[in-house]
């Protein structure tokens, strides 16, 4: 069986679209979320997508098999607020390991069944770790500019957690994405490294995303590419990229910056354009997989999909668009004596 790193020398891979976009497309109630599991919970569990896991199994598991079915070679599990302190709002930080290990044995099991349909397109799981709802770079409040809501000891522990659980339900790599505060993402990175290093488990690939917020192209802790990008290199990540805030004709010139100054693989699945007054996406899935057919024709991209808004018939165009182009291949790096 071919691994990861045997596809992305060969091919641009797909990674799947939006989670929320589709599970919105249910029209979730709160008994939705709750399920017979939590029925009789004290507070709302509405929106809290990662609950689902435990609720709802087989609509994620539907929803992971219509990327599949468009042409996804990773899945994301749905684990973006697969942490204690992001679960604190809805006081379900007690069920943080659980929710992980769903998350992950779900996108296992649709990923394993499509592997089995054609064992020459394996499909692979990427663990979704999200950026949190808390910045330790950033105080929350405008009048103490040093306060911060939370210690880089406890973010550890919480992806610590998370860690745990992806790895025990059986993911194939970690995506740490979304990210506008770098400081968080090197907690996430120090979390996974640790767990390796405390279990002697073999590694598992780290992939890196950054969300760059304004035409600035900062990110929102106000680094700018190179700088998010020498910040995290450390983790030796198997790919740097970015998703989200921007549609792919904003996200052009810093996906072709980084294309440029990146030793690893370079990604990009960004939203299906800005959001419309109503907060809704109206780019079409055509316009999207022409916007990346030309970033993959310009040798720019190893690992390409969509973020917000998009849906399995964006990943379909996307898929359809870049699978005759070349990836990007790997810069040579001269050796400094």
């Amino acid at each position: 069986m071919k691994t990861l790193q045997d596809c992305l020398k060969e091919r641009i891979l797909i990674i799947d679209g939006a989670m929320g976009t589709m599970i919105q497309r249910h029209k979730p109630t709160e008994d939705t979320y709750r399920g017979e599991r939590f029925k009789d919970w004290p507070g709302d569990v509405k929106n809290n997508s990662d609950i689902l896991n435990l609720t709802q199994p087989q609509i994620i598991e539907g929803i992971h098999k219509q990327y599949l079915e468009a042409g996804a070679d990773i899945i994301e599990t749905n684990t973006f607020a697969g942490t204690s302190i992001a679960q604190e709002d809805f006081k379900l930080e007690d069920f943080v390991y659980e929710i992980n290990v769903a998350g992950a044995k779900i996108a296992r099991k649709a990923a394993d069944e499509y592997t089995a349909k054609d064992p020459s397109k394996p499909r692979f799981v990427a663990g979704a770790i999200g950026p949190l709802n808390r910045t330790l770079s950033l105080s929350p409040d405008v009048n103490n500019p040093g306060y911060r809501a939370v210690t880089f000891d406890q973010v550890v522990k919480a992806y610590y957690e998370q860690v745990k659980g992806l790895v025990d339900g059986g993911v194939d790599l970690f995506l740490i994405e979304t990210i506008f505060d770098t400081l968080n993402a090197k907690a996430a990175i120090f979390a996974i490294k640790k767990y390796f290093q405390d279990t002697g488990k073999p590694e598992l690939p780290i992939s890196i995303s950054g969300t760059i917020t304004d035409a600035s192209g900062r990110t929102l802790s106000g680094q700018t590419l190179e700088a998010f990008y020498i910040s995290v290199m450390h983790a030796n990540p198997l790919s740097i990229g970015l998703n989200c805030a921007l549609g792919a004709k904003e996200m052009r010139p810093h996906i072709e910056e980084l294309s440029q100054i990146a030793n690893c693989y370079v990604s990009a699945y960004p939203n299906a354009g800005l959001p419309n007054a109503m907060g809704e996406y109206d780019e079409q899935p055509e316009e999207t997989g022409h916007y990346l057919e030309d970033w993959a024709k310009e040798g720019w991209v190893n690992i390409v999909g969509g973020c917000c808004g998009t849906t399995p018939d964006h990943i379909k165009h996307i898929a359809d668009y870049v699978k005759n182009i070349k990836p990007r291949e790997l810069p040579v790096l001269e050796e400094v004596l």
